[in-house]
């Protein structure tokens, strides 16, 4: 029962879901804590998915000077109470994502906020790409598609990984963040500031 216990604990570390959702996940993935990790993972996003179209207009500005002084961000991160908005965990989500902004140097929030014209013209440098490099008409579109994705990964804040774990992207972390705080958060827009720039 001890070791049980350990996988409980560790789960919870893991995912900050509540002792019973650890307990059922490891029963449902045979103690397997990997498999237990992502049960809850997918739970999460399903709770998060019901809670996206609730109203988010409480929350904080926060800032990020990275310690050389040559870099500094400003993010908006919105919730729906202000009871949330002073939680620890609300707190720590924020300062990483202003953190990340000024490692990361994303251009947008979404790719749903990258300019129309500016879309087209990158399939457009995509499509002329792939011709020059010898691809076959008939798959060009598909890589462009394909680099229009990677475009996202790279340009759009929720789309990239995460810094501390790339193996995460940044709109899991808010995801992760709406399932176990229960409300939605939404990160409405940022602002990176770099000398010369």
């Amino acid at each position: 029962m001890a070791l049980d216990m350990e996988q409980v604990k560790e789960l919870r570390v893991r995912t900050g879901a509540g002792v019973l959702d650890c307990k059922k996940a490891l029963a449902e993935c045979n103690d397997d804590v990997e498999k237990a990790v992502d049960y809850l993972r997918e739970k999460g996003l399903a709770k998060a998915a019901k809670k996206a179209g609730r109203t988010a207009s409480e929350g904080r500005i926060f800032s990020y000077i990275h310690t050389t002084g040559k870099i500094g961000t400003l993010v908006e991160l919105n919730c729906e109470t202000d009871f949330v908005a002073r939680t620890d965990e609300f707190l720590t989500l924020g300062h990483e994502i202003a953190m990340h902004i000024a490692a990361a140097n994303p251009q947008y929030v979404l790719p749903e906020d990258v300019p129309a014209e500016d879309l087209q013209r990158e399939r457009e440098i995509y499509k002329n790409q792939a011709l020059e490099e010898g691809k076959p008409a008939h798959i060009v579109e598909k890589i462009a598609e394909g680099r229009v994705k990677k475009f996202y990964e790279d340009t759009c804040l929720l789309e990239q990984n995460y810094i501390r774990d790339p193996d995460r992207k940044i709109k899991d972390l808010v995801i992760e963040n709406i399932a176990k705080l229960g409300e939605n958060i939404v990160v409405r827009r940022f602002s990176r500031f770099s000398i010369g720039e």
